[in-house]
């Protein structure tokens, strides 16, 4: 099987985390490398629990650590992951050490030895892959497509009306660029991503599955609580990224023009995505809408059996 080569671009996060999961068990996937950015929280945090993840999974993948400073905006950073980024688990002290050089370079040299089109696979903020494509426009055509978590077509958490969603909004001017690029991309917005839960019944089943399933399983312990009592589980929003490279039919999208408002009073820092082609501008993405969620939690259980072996008992 021809696997499809990926650098993932992450700001664990516990859904990064799973995503990571999902990404590094994969026959289909080859993760050539990650890169670390600035998001969730700085990327000082974010760097140490991408390389605690490693440890867990007993993976070694070249990773190097980016920025947490947007373009042009202020940092901004949130605490529904704990004060470390990644609260609940016990993260391991990683063996594995960073390499002496930034995302950005990481990510170009990654693309520009691949002798094929490389995928990337942004679960956090933008800032990394807007600077290098800024910095390396060259490199542009050997970028397959980008499969990204953020944006959304109908709702958000972030920006001054509540419309925008984090990962875009955070460095607007970085989305912008991306979605500017003329690179293909997959959005993996709040739309798809808010129907990718685990119920809180089920976060038991991943026990089953060795130390990597428990991981998984205090990551949705932990990640859940704000989400009891008015949410039917907990949402998994990065791993959709992972999950429609390895199995594409799980999920229902549309081509459609999406813009990032860098200048509204209400939505500004949104994605506005033209679901209805009105504006008459060619299509720049493919938004997703739709999960088949039983199959995504069968894929996530797979996933942790992949790394430490069947179920006991």
């Amino acid at each position: 099987m021809k696997r499809i080569p990926i650098v993932i671009d992450c700001d664990p996060g516990h859904d990064d985390a799973i995503a990571l999961v999902l990404a590094l068990s994969s026959e289909k996937l080859d993760v050539r490398a990650i890169t670390v950015v600035g998001g969730n929280q700085p990327v000082e945090k974010t760097g140490p629990n991408t390389l605690g993840i490693l440890e867990i999974l007993g993976k070694r993948v070249p990773v190097a650590f980016g920025t947490s400073k947007p373009l042009l905006a202020k940092p901004y950073h949130v605490d529904v992951h704990g004060k470390t980024g990644l609260d609940g688990p016990q993260m391991p002290t990683p063996t594995h050490r960073q390499l002496d050089i930034s995302a950005v370079e990481l990510l170009a040299r990654s693309v520009e030895e691949s002798d094929e089109p490389i995928t990337l696979v942004p679960t956090g903020t933008l800032m990394n892959v807007a600077i290098f494509l800024l910095a390396y426009p060259h490199l542009r055509s050997k970028i397959k497509q980008i499969s990204m978590m953020g944006g959304s077509a109908v709702s958000g958490c972030s920006g001054p009306g509540d419309v925008a969603e984090f990962n875009v909004w955070v460095d607007y001017h970085a989305s912008h660029i991306v979605f500017s690029s003329g690179i293909p991309i997959t959005m993996h917005g709040y739309d798809v991503t808010n129907k990718a839960v685990i119920p809180y019944e089920n976060n038991a089943k991943f026990r089953e599955h060795g130390k990597v399933g428990n991981f998984v399983a205090d990551l949705l312990d932990f990640f859940g609580k704000p989400f009891h009592g008015h949410w039917p589980g907990t949402p998994i929003h990065d791993a959709c990224a992972i999950a429609w490279l390895i199995e594409p039919e799980m999920f229902s999208s549309k081509k459609v023009h999406v813009e990032i408002d860098l200048d509204g009073e209400w939505t500004f820092g949104a994605t506005v995505v033209d679901y209805t082609g009105e504006s008459g501008m060619a299509p720049n993405a493919e938004v997703v809408f739709d999960i088949d969620r039983d199959r995504f939690e069968e894929m996530l259980l797979q996933a942790c059996e992949a790394v430490c072996g069947p179920p006991s008992g």
